[in-house]
């Protein structure tokens, strides 16, 4: 009650519920909000041209990690990070004799699985990310790997590029486009994002490239950035997107 006789309601406090133990905490981007950016009409012509040029000339385009499942692609995406993909081919055989599956492999000491990856780089730690993550599959998810992206990304170790490629690649389900080191080098230089941030360059891509296509556009692009349009001595002159690509006149300098 005030002075002048009014009785004034005090703002009622707003609380927050807690997260779910091992929520994502990683921003998602969604699908539906693609369409709102005005560069779509702009940069999907040469972005289908793209995909449509890179289908005659890497027609067999895929996934370069060997894998017989989800888990197995899961685990082979983890240790892809600062590493090749050749490297992680070499290691993983041994790997998967000895922990077949997220079962097995949640039993292991980190020290039993950095044995069998230390030549990947940063071992210690991807060690601990397969172990995180097959203990929460076997906790939360009866030891199957989930197809959806939030279940993913809230596995130790699995961030976006990671939950697109196991969601593309072993489902079939398309919820964005897999942004490595490849795909935002030579986005940039085909001019489709000036984004550095990978989940920009994503939403950008998202945009550009139709949905159908998201999950073959970055197989192609992978494959087209390290073949042709190298880091260091891109070759131009042999590039067969050159008529399309607005940073062909600067071969050998980064865009």
């Amino acid at each position: 009650m005030t002075a002048d006789g009014v009785e004034r309601r005090r703002p009622r406090a707003v609380t927050k519920s807690p997260a779910a133990p091992g929520a994502p905490t990683r921003p998602l981007l969604r699908p539906r909000a693609v369409t709102k950016s005005p560069l779509r009409p702009l940069l999907r012509p040469r972005a289908v041209a793209v995909v449509g040029i890179l289908r005659k000339v890497f027609p067999q385009a895929g996934c370069s990690l060997v894998h017989r499942n989800p888990w197995e692609l899961l685990v082979s995406t983890i240790l892809s990070a600062q590493c090749t993909d050749e490297r992680v081919n070499l290691v993983t055989p041994a790997l998967f004799r000895r922990y077949p599956d997220a079962a097995s492999t949640a039993r292991a000491r980190p020290a039993d699985i950095e044995r069998f990856i230390r030549s990947t780089g940063f071992f210690r730690a991807k060690a601990r990310s397969i172990l995180g993550s097959a203990k929460a599959l076997v906790e939360r998810h009866a030891g199957k790997v989930p197809q959806g992206m939030e279940e993913l990304v809230a596995l130790r170790g699995v961030g976006r590029k990671t939950a697109n490629v196991v969601r593309g690649t072993a489902f079939d389900r398309a919820s964005g486009v897999v942004v490595d080191t490849h795909v935002a080098r030579v986005s940039a230089r085909l001019g489709l994002t000036s984004e550095k941030d990978p989940l920009k360059i994503e939403r950008d891509l998202m945009n550009a490239v139709p949905r159908g296509r998201w999950i073959l556009f970055s197989h192609l692009l992978i494959l087209h950035g390290r073949r042709t349009c190298r880091a260091a001595r891109p070759d131009c002159p042999g590039c067969p997107l050159t008529v399309l690509c607005p940073s062909a006149d600067r071969a050998g300098r980064k865009p």
